[in-house]
């Protein structure tokens, strides 16, 4: 467990509350720095070279959230006017502020997700719109990985890439959780990255950094986003000392990530032994199907003995111990 963590609440709410390792602040302390703006921070330019490579790409660059990530992605891959292809409940589409309709004129086209996190690929084929004047042009399919905690597979993508040139898309990939991903398949991010045009990864969820993602793509692709990231305000200068966060993380806290997942096991096991059958779990988050009124009791319990869950998806991470399950079980069965 990471012992910059307090051991005065177990947080399940979300993995993006992890805080800073004490050897992660020290490397965030000791970080060679310049003006990323001017191309000159060192630390940055070696955090987008590392990942670019580990995911075979050509290069990277470094933005502030997953938010801007995705936002500068789509506003690099479409002009006003186009549509995008995403899942109904995808994130880019739903919980980013309708950034790209917003600032970039780029209309949405929504599919309901599958049971296990794609989307039906014929279904896609289908809402690509034809050549006429009535429609907007379909420039790009959106997929998400870990789409609730469910990892799309390597072979998955290969065939979305697949019906994505059949029908001249491009392909991005909103990665948030792509190690997440990679690690409960057991296979590369490369190979989860290979078919698509560009990847946002996030830095600041299960890989524990307190700031940023990273967007990787072809050459042209991120010389032509780099300028979207100055528009959208996410130039920053000494970054260098948040780019060495994202490098310890990918450093140390990527193999670790079977951690979580094992201890998102037990928090299901734990609540099926409380209510059967109410909890399933998918990487590092248990999904917790109770009434709602049931929901809000417990989560009202829970907190009083600072334990905090919020709604049904209960997530693992970096400052989620074993110990805090057993915690966490131990309450279940007390209340």
């Amino acid at each position: 467990m990471n012992p910059e963590a307090s051991d005065k609440s177990v947080d399940l709410r979300s993995d993006t509350v992890t805080l800073p390792t004490s050897a992660m602040r020290q490397a965030m302390a000791q970080a060679e720095v310049g003006d990323d703006v001017m191309g000159e921070d060192p630390t940055v330019t070696q955090l987008e070279t590392q990942l670019a490579r580990r995911l075979g790409k050509a290069a990277a660059v470094f933005v502030a959230s997953g938010t801007q990530s995705n936002l500068v992605a789509l506003l690099t891959h479409c002009q006003r006017g186009d549509e995008y292809i995403a899942g109904t409940g995808a994130h880019a589409y739903r919980a980013e502020g309708g950034g790209a309709a917003a600032l970039g004129g780029i209309q949405p086209q929504t599919i309901p997700f599958q049971s296990d996190g794609t989307l039906d690929l014929s279904e896609v084929a289908r809402q690509v719109k034809p050549a006429d004047v009535h429609f907007a042009v379909t420039r790009l399919l959106c997929l998400e990985n870990t789409q609730d905690g469910k990892p799309l597979t390597p072979s998955y993508l290969q065939e979305a890439g697949s019906v994505c040139r059949e029908h001249a898309l491009s392909l991005h990939l909103d990665g948030a959780r792509l190690f997440n991903a990679a690690t409960a398949l057991g296979c590369s991010a490369e190979a989860l990255a290979s078919p698509c045009d560009s990847v946002s990864v996030c830095l600041s969820k299960g890989l524990g950094a307190p700031v940023g993602s990273v967007l990787v793509g072809g050459e042209a692709f991120i010389q032509r986003a780099r300028r979207w990231r100055k528009v959208v305000g996410g130039g920053m200068r000494q970054s260098g000392m948040l780019a060495a966060a994202g490098l310890h993380a990918l450093h140390h806290h990527v193999d670790r990530l079977a951690d979580d997942h094992a201890n998102a096991d037990a928090l299901a096991e734990a609540v099926n032994a409380r209510y059967q059958g109410a909890a399933e779990s998918h990487t590092n988050m248990v999904f917790v199907d109770l009434p709602s009124g049931e929901l809000a009791t417990l989560q009202a319990y829970l907190a009083e003995r600072q334990i905090l869950i919020r709604g049904r998806r209960w997530v693992t991470h970096l400052d989620v111990s074993r110990d805090d399950i057993n915690r966490v079980s131990a309450a279940l069965q007390s209340f």
